[in-house]
């Protein structure tokens, strides 16, 4: 893939915690070639308040990606997520009800009752 194809940029598009990053390392240990895998963070259509979170982990560089390093944790976020997902703090939390990771984005003007759509 050529250099101009990944931006790496001069500007925070989202934000992973140190837990958060702790947690996608323990998740990691388990694939093969981990140097290759990035997390992909997007916003997608669907879910209830018509826009859903995706993160997944994800060995392609797409055209356009923006790719972030945060706690040594590789990041890409594709060319049409990033307007929706600058400013964004991606934390790991853990309680006796649920574990998850917990999405705060200040471009978000609702979400639904369960927390894992969001409206733009």
């Amino acid at each position: 893939m050529s250099a101009d194809t990944v931006q790496t940029s001069d500007t925070t598009t989202i934000s992973l915690t140190e837990t958060a990053a702790e947690k996608v390392r323990s998740f990691l240990t388990d694939q093969p070639d981990v140097d290759d895998i990035a997390l992909r963070v997007a916003v997608q259509a669907g879910g209830c308040a018509g826009f859903r979170y995706a993160l997944f982990f994800d060995d392609r560089e797409l055209d356009g990606d923006l790719e972030e390093t945060h706690h040594g944790i590789k990041v890409r976020v594709d060319k049409m997520s990033t307007p929706y997902l600058h400013g964004t703090v991606i934390d790991w939390k853990e309680s006796l009800e649920a574990s998850g990771f917990s999405i705060e984005n200040p471009n978000s003007s609702g979400s639904c009752a369960c927390g894992e759509s969001a409206t733009f």
